[in-house]
Protein backbone atom coordinates (compact mmCIF):
# COMPACT_ATOMS: atom_id res chain seq x y z
CA UNK A 1 0.00 0.00 0.00
CA UNK A 2 1.40 3.44 -1.21
CA UNK A 3 0.99 5.93 1.70
CA UNK A 4 3.43 8.85 0.54
CA UNK A 5 2.16 11.65 2.00
CA UNK A 6 4.45 13.89 -0.89
CA UNK A 7 2.29 13.08 -3.44
CA UNK A 8 -0.75 14.87 -1.40
CA UNK A 9 1.51 17.85 -0.62
CA UNK A 10 -1.11 20.79 -2.67
CA UNK A 11 -3.86 19.20 -0.56
CA UNK A 12 -1.78 18.89 3.06
CA UNK A 13 -0.71 22.17 2.52
CA UNK A 14 -4.29 24.09 2.08
CA UNK A 15 -5.78 21.94 4.93
CA UNK A 16 -2.37 22.32 6.63
CA UNK A 17 -3.41 26.14 6.39
CA UNK A 18 -6.80 26.01 7.39
CA UNK A 19 -5.80 24.46 10.49
CA UNK A 20 -3.02 26.98 11.52
CA UNK A 21 -5.31 29.49 10.16
CA UNK A 22 -7.98 28.76 12.80
CA UNK A 23 -5.82 28.94 15.15
CA UNK A 24 -3.81 31.78 14.43
CA UNK A 25 -7.40 33.41 14.58
CA UNK A 26 -8.37 32.69 17.63
CA UNK A 27 -5.39 35.21 19.16
CA UNK A 28 -5.01 37.76 16.14
CA UNK A 29 -7.47 40.72 17.33
CA UNK A 30 -10.56 40.78 15.39
CA UNK A 31 -9.76 44.12 13.14
CA UNK A 32 -5.91 42.85 12.33
CA UNK A 33 -6.57 39.18 10.79
CA UNK A 34 -4.49 39.97 7.67
CA UNK A 35 -2.28 37.47 8.63
CA UNK A 36 -4.79 34.66 7.94
CA UNK A 37 -5.07 35.86 3.93
CA UNK A 38 -1.21 35.64 3.94
CA UNK A 39 -1.17 32.63 5.56
CA UNK A 40 -3.34 31.56 2.59
CA UNK A 41 -1.99 32.42 -0.59
CA UNK A 42 1.32 31.14 1.04
CA UNK A 43 -0.51 27.72 1.45
CA UNK A 44 -1.18 28.01 -2.24
CA UNK A 45 1.63 29.10 -3.48
CA UNK A 46 3.45 26.01 -1.68
CA UNK A 47 0.48 23.57 -3.08
CA UNK A 48 0.97 25.13 -7.11
CA UNK A 49 5.21 24.25 -6.39
CA UNK A 50 4.13 21.12 -5.08
CA UNK A 51 1.94 20.58 -7.81
CA UNK A 52 4.28 21.49 -10.56
CA UNK A 53 7.20 19.54 -9.28
CA UNK A 54 5.73 16.39 -9.01
CA UNK A 55 4.38 16.77 -12.83
CA UNK A 56 7.97 17.15 -13.77
CA UNK A 57 9.56 14.59 -11.73
CA UNK A 58 7.08 12.04 -10.22
CA UNK A 59 5.20 10.38 -13.18
CA UNK A 60 1.81 8.79 -12.45
CA UNK A 61 0.95 6.68 -9.12
CA UNK A 62 -2.00 6.19 -7.13
CA UNK A 63 -1.76 6.50 -3.26
CA UNK A 64 -3.32 4.88 -0.58
CA UNK A 65 -4.89 1.32 -1.71
CA UNK A 66 -5.84 3.30 -5.18
CA UNK A 67 -8.12 5.56 -3.49
CA UNK A 68 -6.32 8.92 -4.74
CA UNK A 69 -4.86 9.03 -8.14
CA UNK A 70 -2.07 11.38 -9.19
CA UNK A 71 -1.34 11.70 -12.93
CA UNK A 72 -1.74 14.34 -15.60
CA UNK A 73 -5.53 14.95 -15.11
CA UNK A 74 -4.94 15.42 -11.40
CA UNK A 75 -2.10 17.69 -11.59
CA UNK A 76 -3.59 20.06 -14.47
CA UNK A 77 -6.67 20.46 -12.15
CA UNK A 78 -4.19 21.14 -9.14
CA UNK A 79 -2.75 23.96 -11.11
CA UNK A 80 -6.07 25.39 -12.22
CA UNK A 81 -7.61 25.54 -8.93
CA UNK A 82 -4.45 26.47 -6.56
CA UNK A 83 -4.14 29.56 -8.87
CA UNK A 84 -7.68 30.40 -9.21
CA UNK A 85 -7.68 30.48 -5.26
CA UNK A 86 -5.01 32.56 -5.22
CA UNK A 87 -7.04 35.09 -7.84
CA UNK A 88 -9.95 34.73 -5.50
CA UNK A 89 -8.29 35.45 -2.37
CA UNK A 90 -6.87 38.80 -4.60
CA UNK A 91 -10.62 39.68 -5.32
CA UNK A 92 -11.52 38.95 -1.28
CA UNK A 93 -9.26 41.13 0.74
CA UNK A 94 -11.39 44.36 0.23
CA UNK A 95 -14.31 42.71 0.80
CA UNK A 96 -12.77 40.87 4.04
CA UNK A 97 -10.86 43.33 5.83
CA UNK A 98 -11.43 43.96 9.16
CA UNK A 99 -14.21 41.89 9.19
CA UNK A 100 -15.07 40.18 12.44
CA UNK A 101 -15.16 36.89 10.90
CA UNK A 102 -12.30 37.04 8.41
CA UNK A 103 -10.41 34.13 9.67
CA UNK A 104 -13.20 31.99 9.34
CA UNK A 105 -13.62 33.71 6.05
CA UNK A 106 -10.18 31.88 4.87
CA UNK A 107 -10.54 28.93 6.65
CA UNK A 108 -13.21 28.26 4.84
CA UNK A 109 -12.06 28.96 1.35
CA UNK A 110 -9.17 26.87 2.10
CA UNK A 111 -11.17 23.95 3.03
CA UNK A 112 -13.28 24.09 -0.13
CA UNK A 113 -10.31 24.31 -2.50
CA UNK A 114 -8.88 21.27 0.12
CA UNK A 115 -12.40 19.31 -0.99
CA UNK A 116 -11.91 20.23 -4.42
CA UNK A 117 -8.62 19.36 -5.01
CA UNK A 118 -9.66 15.86 -3.54
CA UNK A 119 -12.48 15.53 -5.83
CA UNK A 120 -10.13 16.06 -8.84
CA UNK A 121 -8.23 12.89 -7.60
CA UNK A 122 -10.74 10.61 -6.30
CA UNK A 123 -10.09 7.19 -7.48
CA UNK A 124 -12.48 5.59 -5.44
CA UNK A 125 -16.68 5.99 -4.88
CA UNK A 126 -16.50 6.67 -0.93
CA UNK A 127 -13.11 8.99 -1.38
CA UNK A 128 -15.29 10.81 -4.57
CA UNK A 129 -18.51 11.54 -1.71
CA UNK A 130 -16.18 12.55 1.15
CA UNK A 131 -14.70 14.98 -1.45
CA UNK A 132 -18.37 15.87 -2.51
CA UNK A 133 -19.03 16.94 1.02
CA UNK A 134 -15.83 18.97 1.81
CA UNK A 135 -16.08 20.89 -0.97
CA UNK A 136 -19.62 21.53 -0.32
CA UNK A 137 -20.31 22.20 3.18
CA UNK A 138 -17.62 24.78 4.00
CA UNK A 139 -18.65 26.47 0.41
CA UNK A 140 -22.40 26.67 1.97
CA UNK A 141 -21.15 29.09 4.86
CA UNK A 142 -19.19 31.20 2.45
CA UNK A 143 -22.27 32.14 0.00
CA UNK A 144 -23.86 33.37 3.61
CA UNK A 145 -21.00 34.96 4.78
CA UNK A 146 -22.33 38.81 4.35
CA UNK A 147 -25.33 37.72 6.79
CA UNK A 148 -27.73 39.60 4.71
CA UNK A 149 -31.31 38.48 3.44
CA UNK A 150 -30.17 37.67 -0.25
CA UNK A 151 -26.95 36.23 1.00
CA UNK A 152 -28.91 33.63 4.04
CA UNK A 153 -31.62 32.70 1.16
CA UNK A 154 -28.86 31.75 -1.24
CA UNK A 155 -27.36 29.86 1.22
CA UNK A 156 -30.43 28.30 2.00
CA UNK A 157 -31.17 26.92 -1.35
CA UNK A 158 -27.68 26.31 -2.32
CA UNK A 159 -27.82 23.77 1.43
CA UNK A 160 -30.86 22.26 0.65
CA UNK A 161 -29.90 21.58 -3.08
CA UNK A 162 -26.70 20.28 -2.26
CA UNK A 163 -28.02 18.25 0.92
CA UNK A 164 -31.09 16.94 -1.57
CA UNK A 165 -28.48 15.93 -4.37
CA UNK A 166 -25.59 14.78 -1.72
CA UNK A 167 -28.03 11.78 -0.38
CA UNK A 168 -28.81 11.10 -4.25
CA UNK A 169 -25.22 10.63 -4.58
CA UNK A 170 -24.32 8.31 -1.60
CA UNK A 171 -27.74 6.27 -2.66
CA UNK A 172 -26.08 5.48 -6.20
CA UNK A 173 -22.77 5.19 -4.65
CA UNK A 174 -24.22 2.24 -2.73
CA UNK A 175 -26.15 0.68 -5.74
CA UNK A 176 -22.93 0.99 -7.63
CA UNK A 177 -21.25 -0.92 -5.13
CA UNK A 178 -23.99 -3.32 -4.61
CA UNK A 179 -23.83 -4.39 -8.52
CA UNK A 180 -19.72 -3.87 -8.71
CA UNK A 181 -18.89 -5.42 -4.99
CA UNK A 182 -16.37 -2.87 -4.69
CA UNK A 183 -15.78 1.08 -4.59
CA UNK A 184 -12.59 1.39 -6.38
CA UNK A 185 -12.32 2.34 -9.88
CA UNK A 186 -10.40 -0.59 -11.16
CA UNK A 187 -12.73 -3.52 -9.58
CA UNK A 188 -15.88 -1.60 -10.79
CA UNK A 189 -14.19 -1.47 -14.52
CA UNK A 190 -13.98 -5.36 -14.29
CA UNK A 191 -17.19 -5.71 -12.10
CA UNK A 192 -20.50 -3.68 -13.59
CA UNK A 193 -20.10 -5.22 -17.03
CA UNK A 194 -21.62 -8.29 -15.44
CA UNK A 195 -23.86 -6.56 -13.24
CA UNK A 196 -27.64 -5.88 -13.55
CA UNK A 197 -28.56 -3.31 -16.06
CA UNK A 198 -31.17 -1.35 -14.30
CA UNK A 199 -28.80 -1.15 -11.17
CA UNK A 200 -25.94 0.10 -12.79
CA UNK A 201 -27.94 2.91 -14.50
CA UNK A 202 -29.89 3.97 -11.04
CA UNK A 203 -26.66 4.06 -9.66
CA UNK A 204 -24.66 6.04 -12.19
CA UNK A 205 -27.69 8.53 -12.38
CA UNK A 206 -27.30 8.67 -8.58
CA UNK A 207 -23.78 9.57 -8.67
CA UNK A 208 -23.54 11.96 -11.69
CA UNK A 209 -26.53 13.84 -9.84
CA UNK A 210 -23.97 15.05 -7.06
CA UNK A 211 -21.58 16.16 -9.62
CA UNK A 212 -23.65 17.59 -11.85
CA UNK A 213 -24.29 19.73 -9.03
CA UNK A 214 -20.88 20.85 -8.26
CA UNK A 215 -21.11 21.86 -11.75
CA UNK A 216 -24.28 23.69 -11.81
CA UNK A 217 -25.48 22.13 -15.24
CA UNK A 218 -28.97 20.82 -16.06
CA UNK A 219 -31.43 19.38 -14.20
CA UNK A 220 -29.23 20.53 -11.37
CA UNK A 221 -28.42 24.45 -12.32
CA UNK A 222 -31.37 26.01 -9.83
CA UNK A 223 -29.27 27.10 -7.38
CA UNK A 224 -26.57 28.98 -9.47
CA UNK A 225 -28.53 32.22 -10.73
CA UNK A 226 -29.63 32.53 -6.56
CA UNK A 227 -26.68 31.65 -5.14
CA UNK A 228 -24.04 34.00 -7.23
CA UNK A 229 -26.55 36.59 -7.17
CA UNK A 230 -27.49 36.41 -3.32
CA UNK A 231 -23.74 35.99 -2.61
CA UNK A 232 -20.82 38.41 -2.22
CA UNK A 233 -19.31 38.63 -5.44
CA UNK A 234 -15.58 36.93 -4.36
CA UNK A 235 -18.30 33.90 -2.88
CA UNK A 236 -20.14 34.17 -6.39
CA UNK A 237 -16.78 33.92 -8.53
CA UNK A 238 -15.77 30.83 -6.79
CA UNK A 239 -18.94 29.01 -6.56
CA UNK A 240 -19.21 29.56 -10.19
CA UNK A 241 -16.01 28.13 -10.98
CA UNK A 242 -13.82 26.46 -9.14
CA UNK A 243 -16.40 23.58 -7.69
CA UNK A 244 -16.88 22.46 -12.25
CA UNK A 245 -13.19 22.13 -12.28
CA UNK A 246 -14.22 19.46 -9.33
CA UNK A 247 -16.96 17.96 -10.63
CA UNK A 248 -16.25 17.93 -13.86
CA UNK A 249 -12.99 16.05 -13.85
CA UNK A 250 -14.69 13.84 -11.03
CA UNK A 251 -17.07 13.19 -13.69
CA UNK A 252 -14.89 12.52 -16.41
CA UNK A 253 -12.06 10.20 -14.28
CA UNK A 254 -15.61 8.21 -13.23
CA UNK A 255 -16.89 7.56 -16.52
CA UNK A 256 -13.91 6.73 -18.42
CA UNK A 257 -12.33 4.51 -15.38
CA UNK A 258 -14.89 2.66 -14.06
CA UNK A 259 -17.67 2.19 -16.92
CA UNK A 260 -16.12 1.97 -20.22
CA UNK A 261 -17.12 -1.45 -20.71
CA UNK A 262 -21.12 -1.44 -19.03
CA UNK A 263 -23.99 -1.55 -21.76
CA UNK A 264 -25.34 1.55 -20.30
CA UNK A 265 -25.50 4.40 -22.46
CA UNK A 266 -24.19 7.20 -20.09
CA UNK A 267 -22.52 8.63 -23.53
CA UNK A 268 -25.50 9.81 -24.76
CA UNK A 269 -27.11 10.64 -21.98
CA UNK A 270 -24.22 13.15 -21.26
CA UNK A 271 -25.02 14.50 -24.56
CA UNK A 272 -28.31 15.09 -24.19
CA UNK A 273 -27.94 16.91 -21.06
CA UNK A 274 -24.91 19.07 -22.29
CA UNK A 275 -27.11 19.89 -25.49
CA UNK A 276 -29.67 20.76 -22.91
CA UNK A 277 -27.68 22.19 -20.36
CA UNK A 278 -25.73 25.15 -23.05
CA UNK A 279 -29.44 25.76 -24.49
CA UNK A 280 -30.98 26.43 -21.31
CA UNK A 281 -28.08 28.78 -20.08
CA UNK A 282 -27.78 30.82 -22.91
CA UNK A 283 -31.76 31.17 -23.51
CA UNK A 284 -31.90 32.52 -19.53
CA UNK A 285 -29.63 34.81 -19.89
CA UNK A 286 -31.00 36.45 -23.01
CA UNK A 287 -33.19 39.04 -21.04
CA UNK A 288 -31.04 39.63 -17.68
CA UNK A 289 -29.94 42.93 -16.56
CA UNK A 290 -27.84 42.09 -13.40
CA UNK A 291 -24.49 41.48 -14.26
CA UNK A 292 -24.11 38.44 -11.91
CA UNK A 293 -27.60 36.68 -12.76
CA UNK A 294 -26.32 37.45 -16.22
CA UNK A 295 -22.60 35.20 -15.72
CA UNK A 296 -24.72 33.11 -13.69
CA UNK A 297 -26.61 32.00 -16.58
CA UNK A 298 -23.16 32.27 -19.05
CA UNK A 299 -21.63 29.68 -16.59
CA UNK A 300 -24.42 27.22 -16.64
CA UNK A 301 -23.99 27.69 -20.78
CA UNK A 302 -20.25 27.16 -20.36
CA UNK A 303 -20.81 24.27 -18.76
CA UNK A 304 -23.00 22.25 -21.11
CA UNK A 305 -19.86 23.28 -23.55
CA UNK A 306 -17.43 21.27 -21.06
CA UNK A 307 -20.14 18.28 -20.68
CA UNK A 308 -19.27 17.75 -24.07
CA UNK A 309 -16.16 16.47 -23.23
CA UNK A 310 -17.60 14.00 -20.45
CA UNK A 311 -19.91 12.08 -23.43
CA UNK A 312 -16.86 11.31 -25.48
CA UNK A 313 -14.36 10.34 -22.70
CA UNK A 314 -14.03 6.43 -24.21
CA UNK A 315 -14.82 7.33 -27.50
CA UNK A 316 -12.07 10.15 -28.85
CA UNK A 317 -8.23 10.61 -27.56
CA UNK A 318 -8.71 14.62 -27.60
CA UNK A 319 -11.61 14.66 -24.79
CA UNK A 320 -9.17 14.53 -22.13
CA UNK A 321 -6.90 17.29 -23.02
CA UNK A 322 -9.91 19.45 -24.81
CA UNK A 323 -11.89 19.26 -20.85
CA UNK A 324 -8.69 20.48 -18.88
CA UNK A 325 -7.21 23.22 -21.05
CA UNK A 326 -11.50 24.72 -21.20
CA UNK A 327 -11.33 24.42 -17.75
CA UNK A 328 -8.29 26.61 -17.58
CA UNK A 329 -9.12 28.72 -20.24
CA UNK A 330 -12.53 29.15 -18.51
CA UNK A 331 -11.45 29.56 -14.93
CA UNK A 332 -9.07 32.51 -15.94
CA UNK A 333 -11.83 34.35 -17.87
CA UNK A 334 -14.44 33.84 -15.63
CA UNK A 335 -12.57 35.14 -12.27
CA UNK A 336 -11.30 38.48 -14.54
CA UNK A 337 -14.99 39.09 -15.30
CA UNK A 338 -15.78 38.53 -11.74
CA UNK A 339 -12.90 40.29 -10.57
CA UNK A 340 -14.43 43.96 -12.54
CA UNK A 341 -18.08 43.17 -10.99
CA UNK A 342 -15.95 43.27 -7.58
CA UNK A 343 -14.09 46.31 -8.14
CA UNK A 344 -17.55 48.05 -9.16
CA UNK A 345 -19.52 46.97 -6.14
CA UNK A 346 -22.44 49.81 -6.83
CA UNK A 347 -22.87 48.42 -10.75
CA UNK A 348 -24.85 45.84 -10.43
CA UNK A 349 -27.37 46.17 -13.46
CA UNK A 350 -26.48 46.33 -17.07
CA UNK A 351 -26.96 50.32 -17.37
CA UNK A 352 -24.40 51.04 -14.44
CA UNK A 353 -21.37 50.51 -16.79
CA UNK A 354 -22.69 52.96 -19.17
CA UNK A 355 -19.83 54.77 -19.87
CA UNK A 356 -17.24 52.99 -18.13
CA UNK A 357 -14.53 53.31 -20.85
CA UNK A 358 -14.18 56.56 -20.40
CA UNK A 359 -13.15 56.57 -16.97
CA UNK A 360 -11.93 53.10 -15.95
CA UNK A 361 -10.25 52.41 -19.11
CA UNK A 362 -8.17 49.76 -17.64
CA UNK A 363 -11.52 47.41 -15.96
CA UNK A 364 -13.48 47.95 -19.52
CA UNK A 365 -10.14 46.30 -21.50
CA UNK A 366 -10.33 43.26 -18.99
CA UNK A 367 -13.92 43.40 -19.01
CA UNK A 368 -13.87 43.17 -22.94
CA UNK A 369 -11.05 40.69 -22.76
CA UNK A 370 -13.14 38.44 -20.83
CA UNK A 371 -16.79 38.72 -21.98
CA UNK A 372 -15.57 38.18 -25.68
CA UNK A 373 -13.06 35.52 -24.48
CA UNK A 374 -16.43 33.74 -23.06
CA UNK A 375 -18.11 33.87 -25.82
CA UNK A 376 -15.03 31.95 -27.62
CA UNK A 377 -13.42 34.92 -29.27
CA UNK A 378 -9.26 34.67 -30.21
CA UNK A 379 -6.89 35.07 -28.98
CA UNK A 380 -8.44 34.16 -25.93
CA UNK A 381 -8.10 30.16 -24.69
CA UNK A 382 -11.60 29.90 -24.32
CA UNK A 383 -11.10 30.35 -28.02
CA UNK A 384 -8.48 27.33 -28.28
CA UNK A 385 -10.50 25.25 -25.36
CA UNK A 386 -14.08 25.59 -27.77
CA UNK A 387 -11.91 24.87 -30.93
CA UNK A 388 -10.70 21.57 -29.25
CA UNK A 389 -14.10 20.37 -27.36
CA UNK A 390 -16.00 20.61 -30.63
CA UNK A 391 -13.01 18.86 -32.65
CA UNK A 392 -13.49 15.55 -29.74
CA UNK A 393 -16.99 15.74 -30.14
CA UNK A 394 -17.10 15.64 -33.68
CA UNK A 395 -14.18 13.00 -33.28
CA UNK A 396 -16.42 10.78 -30.75
CA UNK A 397 -19.41 10.73 -33.00
CA UNK A 398 -21.59 13.55 -31.94
CA UNK A 399 -21.38 16.22 -35.10
CA UNK A 400 -25.04 16.93 -34.12
CA UNK A 401 -23.62 18.15 -30.60
CA UNK A 402 -20.77 19.76 -32.26
CA UNK A 403 -23.39 21.53 -34.64
CA UNK A 404 -25.81 22.88 -31.84
CA UNK A 405 -22.60 24.27 -29.55
CA UNK A 406 -21.61 26.41 -32.42
CA UNK A 407 -25.29 27.82 -32.68
CA UNK A 408 -25.19 28.38 -29.01
CA UNK A 409 -22.12 29.94 -29.39
CA UNK A 410 -22.74 32.38 -32.00
CA UNK A 411 -26.30 33.03 -30.30
CA UNK A 412 -24.52 33.93 -26.88
CA UNK A 413 -22.85 36.88 -28.32
CA UNK A 414 -26.44 39.08 -28.44
CA UNK A 415 -26.47 38.89 -25.01
CA UNK A 416 -22.67 39.71 -24.00
CA UNK A 417 -22.87 42.79 -26.40
CA UNK A 418 -25.69 43.89 -24.20
CA UNK A 419 -23.30 44.60 -21.39
CA UNK A 420 -20.47 45.83 -23.67
CA UNK A 421 -22.04 47.95 -25.99
CA UNK A 422 -22.72 50.45 -23.24
CA UNK A 423 -19.52 50.71 -21.66
CA UNK A 424 -18.57 52.80 -24.85
CA UNK A 425 -21.64 54.82 -24.84
CA UNK A 426 -21.26 58.83 -24.37
CA UNK A 427 -24.48 59.73 -24.29
CA UNK A 428 -26.39 59.88 -20.73
CA UNK A 429 -23.27 57.58 -18.59
CA UNK A 430 -24.48 56.44 -15.71
CA UNK A 431 -23.47 58.22 -12.26
CA UNK A 432 -20.31 58.64 -10.96
CA UNK A 433 -21.09 56.90 -7.47
CA UNK A 434 -21.85 53.85 -9.18
CA UNK A 435 -18.79 53.44 -11.21
CA UNK A 436 -16.84 53.83 -7.75
CA UNK A 437 -14.07 51.37 -7.30
CA UNK A 438 -13.16 49.13 -4.50
CA UNK A 439 -9.26 49.18 -3.97
CA UNK A 440 -6.45 48.31 -5.64
CA UNK A 441 -6.26 44.62 -4.78
CA UNK A 442 -9.33 43.77 -6.95
CA UNK A 443 -8.31 45.48 -9.90
CA UNK A 444 -4.65 44.04 -9.79
CA UNK A 445 -6.96 40.72 -9.91
CA UNK A 446 -9.06 41.93 -12.80
CA UNK A 447 -5.49 42.42 -14.42
CA UNK A 448 -3.77 39.28 -13.78
CA UNK A 449 -7.11 37.22 -14.86
CA UNK A 450 -7.75 39.05 -18.31
CA UNK A 451 -3.78 38.36 -19.08
CA UNK A 452 -3.88 35.14 -17.90
CA UNK A 453 -6.89 34.33 -20.65
CA UNK A 454 -5.21 35.93 -23.27
CA UNK A 455 -2.13 34.00 -22.25
CA UNK A 456 -3.60 30.97 -22.31
CA UNK A 457 -4.70 31.84 -25.97
CA UNK A 458 -1.63 32.75 -26.97
CA UNK A 459 0.65 29.86 -25.82
CA UNK A 460 -1.88 27.43 -26.57
CA UNK A 461 0.30 25.03 -28.98
CA UNK A 462 2.79 24.52 -25.92
CA UNK A 463 0.08 24.26 -23.04
CA UNK A 464 -2.39 22.07 -24.58
CA UNK A 465 0.51 19.18 -25.53
CA UNK A 466 1.07 19.20 -20.87
CA UNK A 467 -3.03 18.35 -20.55
CA UNK A 468 -2.13 14.54 -22.63
CA UNK A 469 -1.45 11.81 -20.25
CA UNK A 470 -3.07 8.74 -18.93
CA UNK A 471 -5.56 8.52 -16.10
CA UNK A 472 -4.47 5.47 -13.51
CA UNK A 473 -6.88 2.93 -11.89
Amino acid sequence: MNQDLTALVPELALLGAAVAGLLAGSWLPRRRQWPVALLAACACVAGLTAAAVTMATAGEQTVFLGAFAVDTATGVGRLVVLVALLLVIGMSVESVRGRRHETEYWVLLLLTGAGTLALIGANDLLMLFAAYLLASVPAYALTGFAKDASGTEAALKYYLMGALLGTTMLAGTALLYGAGHSTHYRELNTGLPGAAYGLVAVGLVGVLAGLLFKAGAVPAHYWVPDVTDGAPSPVAAYVTTLPKVGGLIAGYRLLHQALPHTDVNWPTLLAVLAAATMTLGNLAAFFQTSVKRLLAYSTVSQVGYLLMALAVATRSGLAQRSLLFYLAAYTATNLGAFAVVTELPAARALGDYRGLARRRPGLTAVLVVCLLGLVGTPPTGVFLGKLQIFSAAVDGGYTWLAALAVANTVASLFYYLRWLVPLFATAAPAPADSQAVQGRWSAATAYTAGALSLALGLAGGTIIPLTTGPLLL
